[in-house]
């Protein structure tokens, strides 16, 4: 009977929203981090006393993209391991990596954008705009963060591409 109603098919596919919500994210961090970030880089805006709210208003609307995007990786992850043991058979690896990425985004979001917006405020109208010191270690973190959740999401894309079927 099922065959022919098709009920077996309106469960919500677990499995396809962690691959969307996945290549939605990784598309989106390379579309900042390679295109428009750069291109305000060579446009001269770092140099402007604006950047710091420009940066951190847009920093803040991608990274509560990617809480959004990390959340339902998590939930989907747990979902699927719930649901169906024998989808990554008894291997923990996944979840926890989605809790990394949880962590990476939620560092992101209340640590690192922040107080790299506040290190770039200019407060003095008179100065003219520096980078502080401070400023570039943040940027060293950002970028081991950004390298690792690429290779996290990466890998979990993978993992769930590969058991697609």
């Amino acid at each position: 009977m099922t065959a022919i109603s098709g009920i077996g098919s309106k469960r919500p596919g677990w499995q396809t929203t962690i691959m969307f919500a996945l290549g939605f994210w990784l598309s989106a961090s390379l579309m900042v981090d390679l295109a428009i970030m750069p291109s305000l880089y060579l446009a001269g805006m770092m140099s402007q006393s604006g950047f710091a709210v420009a940066g951190y208003i847009i920093f803040g609307i991608f990274n509560r993209l990617e809480l959004l995007c990390a959340a339902l990786t998590v939930t989907g992850l747990l979902v699927l391991q719930r649901s169906q043991p024998n989808f990554f058979k008894a291997d923990y690896r996944p979840v926890a990596l989605s809790a990394i990425l949880l962590s990476i985004a939620l560092i992101y979001t209340y640590i690192l954008t922040p107080e790299m917006s506040a290190l770039g405020l200019q407060l003095n109208l008179f100065a003219p705009a520096t980078t502080p010191a401070a400023m570039s270690q943040m940027h060293w973190a950002y970028w081991l963060l950004e390298v690792s959740k690429l290779a996290i999401s990466g890998t979990l894309l993978g993992w769930c591409y590969r058991r697609q079927g």
